[in-house]
C-alpha cells in the first residue's frame, strides 16, 4: 500500500488524521471565530481528514457555553461536512457531557471525544456509567485516555468493558505506553485505536492504529499528513526520516505547555494561534527559544 492510497482507510467518521484544533485568540483573549473557520478550512485543504474542536488544545475549559457552542458550529460550517468534525464533550458532570454530545449531534457532527469523569478518581463502575450516559445521545463516542491529567486510567481491560457495553467505538490513547495497543487489540478487537500523542505516532501506527488525533498539524499540516499516510501504510522509508525530523516538535504535545508550544509554532509558520487564556501562562524565555529554534529548523528544511 502506498501513502497516496491511505485515505481509503477512512471508513468511519473518527478515522484518519483528525486535528485537535487550537483556537485562535486575539490579543484581548477574545475568540477569533473567523480565523478559526479559516484554520479549519486550511487544515482540510492541506489533506487532514477532520478536526476535533473543544479539546484541551482548544482550551475548552476556559470557554463560556456560548463560545463553546459557536466553536462547534464554526467547525462544522468550515468543514462543509459534519462527519469530519469530532467535538470534545468533556465536562465535570455526566449530564452536562451528554448535553454537549446532543449539541454536537444536532450540529451534524459525526462523533464526539469524551474524557472519563475527572472531578475525582472515579472507579470502574462510575466510568462505565459516565460513558453509558453520554452514549445515550446517539452519537459515536471516542474515549480519551489521559491518565496524567484525569488521574483515571482507561486500562485495556476497562476499555474492553466500555466497548462491549456499547458505550465507545474507539479510544484516543494518550498514555504513551505503546504496549497497550496489542493488549487492546486482544481484549477488544473491534475497538478502534487512535493515536493520542504526537510523539508515539509511528509506534502506534505500526501497531494498527486507524487514526491520529493530532496536535502539531495545526502548525505543519502538509508534513504531518505525509508522515501519517506513510506511517499507517508502513512506508518506513518515508515515515522514519520525517518522524525524526519533526520529533523535536512532536514531543511538545506530551508536555504541560503543549498548547502554548503549538500556538507558538503556528504563529511562526504563518498560521494565527495567538495567546492562551489563563491559567495557562506564556512560555518561559527558555522554552520559547527551544520551540522557536525547532520550528524555524523544520521550516527551513521545507516542512510545512
Amino acid at each position: 500500500m502506498t501513502p497516496a492510497s491511505a485515505p481509503a482507510l477512512r471508513t468511519r467518521s473518527w478515522h484518519g488524521l483528525m486535528v485537535a484544533t487550537a483556537l485562535p485568540l486575539r490579543e484581548d483573549l477574545s475568540v477569533d471565530l473567523d480565523a478559526y473557520g479559516a484554520h479549519v478550512a486550511r487544515l482540510l485543504a492541506d489533506g487532514c481528514d477532520g478536526v476535533v474542536p473543544n479539546g484541551s488544545l482548544g482550551e475548552y475549559q476556559t470557554l463560556t457555553d456560548d463560545e463553546r457552542s459557536r466553536v462547534v458550529h464554526t467547525a462544522v460550517e468550515a468543514a462543509g461536512d459534519g462527519d469530519r468534525v469530532m467535538p470534545g464533550v468533556s465536562a465535570y458532570g455526566s449530564a452536562e457531557a451528554r448535553r454537549w454530545a446532543e449539541h454536537a449531534a444536532e450540529a451534524g457532527a459525526g462523533s464526539v471525544l469524551l474524557l472519563p469523569p475527572n472531578a475525582y478518581r472515579a472507579d470502574d463502575d462510575a466510568v462505565s456509567a459516565h460513558y453509558a450516559e453520554v452514549a445515550r445521545a446517539g452519537v459515536p463516542v471516542v474515549a480519551y485516555n489521559n491518565p496524567y491529567d484525569t488521574k483515571v486510567d482507561l486500562t485495556p481491560a476497562l476499555l474492553a468493558r466500555l466497548h462491549h457495553e456499547g458505550s465507545i467505538v474507539a479510544v484516543k490513547e494518550f498514555s504513551g505506553d505503546v504496549r497497550r495497543a496489542y493488549e487492546i487489540a486482544e481484549l477488544a478487537p473491534s475497538l478502534d485505536l487512535l493515536i493520542g500523542a504526537d510523539d508515539v505516532l509511528l509506534e502506534l501506527a505500526l501497531a494498527g492504529a486507524v487514526g491520529w488525533i493530532a496536535g502539531y498539524p495545526n502548525a505543519l499540516p502538509s508534513s504531518c499528513v505525509t508522515l501519517y499516510r506513510a506511517a499507517v501504510s508502513h512506508d518506513l522509508a518515508t515515515a522514519l526520516p520525517l518522524y525524526r525530523a519533526l520529533h523535536p516538535l512532536l514531543r511538545w504535545d506530551s508536555r504541560t505547555e503543549f498548547v502554548q508550544a503549538i500556538k507558538r509554532s503556528m504563529d511562526l509558520a504563518g498560521h494565527p494561534g495567538g495567546p492562551t487564556r489563563p491559567p495557562r501562562t506564556p512560555l518561559t524565555a527558555e522554552q520559547d527559544a527551544v520551540v522557536r529554534a525547532a520550528t524555524e529548523k523544520v521550516l527551513a528544511e521545507g516542512h510545512r
